[in-house]
């Protein structure tokens, strides 16, 4: 049962995330001019990756047996690793202008709904492939992090594929400009990233088997799922919202990171009722 759960909720978070941006897009939102343009999507994906992390995995995590010491040293080492995985992949787009991952859950910040492109320098066909790469490593290693929610409590594993697709929307809205620049095919532009957004399912079942080996040291997982979604709200999407703004302007991304809490907060009051 948690295994067919965990398959539909990496399937939800990693295809639904493709179709949901490509929504957007062909409606026409997500631009710079639009009433919902990518900073409020951004806000909304920051707000709900700090709630899951702060209000849901931090404290079952703390609810079990680990010690508070250890689990906020894994905290530490879990934005640490992250943080250098980011390191590396800059190095190594830097050295080979390729976009391919080093290990899972590089979350290619450089292309994170960035005004909706990444590294629109890839003006060549393989600029696709290497998106495409780096985004289905980012993809299994969400999978394994949903898989390790769904195996501490099912109400937690719904919650944290919801934060998954909303901070994966703005992401893919960039994956699919930059290959619509790099093929004319819009629908195989579609095919292609709903491949890469796949991966999460793959993750979702490696990950599955793998803490149910590693029962005893679920709480840890937790608390690394929690380092790479703070990390990815703090170094990568709040960031790119700290800009000069209007008063009006402000008050939207505010209201936009309050909604990205009350989405995680609704979705776990029905999951808990249901």
């Amino acid at each position: 049962m948690t295994l067919v759960a965990i398959i539909l909720a990496t399937l939800a978070a990693g295809i639904g995330s493709v179709w949901l941006a490509a929504l957007l897009m062909r409606l026409g939102l997500g631009g710079r001019g639009d009433s919902v343009g990518p900073q409020h999507l951004l806000s909304l994906a920051a707000g709900a990756l700090l709630a899951t992390a702060f209000m849901h995995l931090l404290p079952e995590a703390f609810e079990s047996q680990a010690g508070a010491h250890d689990l906020f040293a894994t905290l530490l080492v879990g934005v640490v690793f992250f943080f250098l995985l980011d390191k590396a992949e800059l190095w190594h787009h830097g050295h080979e202008h390729s976009h391919a991952g080093p290990a899972p859950h590089s979350h290619a910040h450089h292309d994170h709904g960035h005004d909706h492109g990444h590294a629109h320098h890839h003006g060549t066909r393989s600029g696709g492939w290497a998106v495409l790469t780096g985004d289905s490593v980012h993809c299994f290693g969400d999978g394994i992090l949903i898989a390790s929610a769904f195996m501490a409590d099912i109400r937690l594993g719904v919650i944290a594929a919801v934060s998954v697709l909303a901070h994966e929307v703005p992401h893919h809205m960039g994956d699919l400009v930059v290959l619509r620049q790099t093929s004319p095919n819009r629908r195989m532009a579609l095919v292609k990233v709903s491949l890469a957004g796949a991966v999460t399912a793959l993750g979702g079942v490696v990950g599955y088997f793998l803490v149910g080996q590693l029962q005893d040291f679920l709480p840890y997982f937790l608390a690394v799922a929690s380092s790479s979604f703070v990390y990815v709200a703090l170094a990568d999407l709040i960031p790119q919202l700290q800009k000069r703004l209007t008063a009006r302007e402000t008050v939207l991304q505010i209201a936009w990171l309050i909604a990205g809490m009350a989405v995680v907060t609704l979705v776990s009051g029905a999951a808990h009722a249901h």
